[in-house]
């Protein structure tokens, strides 16, 4: 039976490790220290509910599929049966090439050309850094074709702190507006604020009791210029950092997730669902064009 995920590369740094995969050049495995962080799965095993996936050339969801280029209809594949959208991009279960291996670091790259749905050809690179205590993951996209195009980037991992539930989690968000799903797992376009409402996680919310699978805007940097999503539970923090292109952050907490039951996924993102059709954020790339952006996890 062929592996899913295809071969598995470790890193090691100072008592940290993670594991990346051929297959979506995903994370399967990162802890610290011998603790979990993230939710891991067996290598035989396909991600479940796209667990550490890469997605680009848009996150989330287009809504049945259908966008226009330059004015011409495109429909991609659908990929969501049940709710009829194409969901999380083009390159979570494409072999993607390995260009370096060293002990904390790998870099892959991948060509997107002739998929269905999407005319302009692209070459991206992801690399990811081990720190002694720290996962840095960086994105490169290169627009290969004679036409621009706006793309989107975002990525997919549950989160953990150990052997605590995670109903046991206390969840911090920078963020000031949330955009609600309508039909089909498709958000609205128009943003509420989040003062005095269910969503406000700016000072920091117990997870017990919260069903989420939202997209969260308008976020407020830190001093280092980087959004800051925050997991704590006993004096541990997990600081899930983005750049200043990931505007968006989803979070989701599924409670049937393969050997976990309920879980949270905080991920980063440069725009929200249906930016194919929104434009809301994507990021314009001319031919030629490139453009680089960074996210990472940190056990504080």
């Amino acid at each position: 039976m062929t592996n899913p995920t295809g071969e598995q590369f470790e890193l090691i740094r100072g008592g940290a490790r993670a594991v990346v995969t051929e297959i979506g050049a995903g994370l399967r495995a990162f802890e610290v220290a011998g603790v979990p962080y993230v939710e891991a799965f067996e290598p035989e095993d396909a991600p479940p509910k796209g667990a550490g996936q890469i997605l680009l050339p848009w996150p989330n969801r287009t809504k049945g599929g259908r966008w226009s280029h330059q004015g011409a209809p495109q429909q991609l594949a659908i990929t969501e049966e049940k709710r009829g959208n194409a969901i999380h991009g083009l390159a979570r279960d494409k072999e993607w090439r390995l260009l370096e291996h060293a002990e904390s670091s790998i870099v892959f790259e991948l060509d997107l050309d002739g998929d269905p749905g999407w005319p302009v050809p692209l070459r991206t690179r992801i690399t990811y850094e081990l720190a002694p205590r720290e996962l840095t993951v960086t994105h490169e996209i290169h627009n290969a074709g004679e036409s621009a195009v706006g793309v989107g980037v975002g990525a997919h991992p549950y989160f953990r702190i150990g052997a605590a539930a995670t109903d046991q989690l206390t969840l911090t968000l920078p963020a000031s507006r949330v955009r609600p799903f309508l039909e089909a797992q498709i958000p609205s376009d128009t943003e509420r604020e989040v003062e005095g409402t269910e969503y406000d996680f700016r000072t920091g919310r117990p997870l017990a009791g919260i069903d989420l699978d939202t997209a969260f805007g308008e976020l407020a940097a830190g001093d280092d210029g980087r959004y800051h999503h925050l997991l704590s539970h006993e004096g541990t923090t997990l600081d899930v950092w983005a750049g200043p292109d990931f505007r968006w952050v989803q979070v989701f907490t599924p409670d049937d997730l393969t050997g976990r039951g309920r879980a949270v996924a905080i991920e980063p993102m440069t725009c929200p669902a249906d930016a194919l059709n929104t434009g809301t954020d994507l990021i314009d790339l001319a031919p030629g064009g490139s453009w680089t952006g960074s996210w990472g996890i940190r056990v504080g």
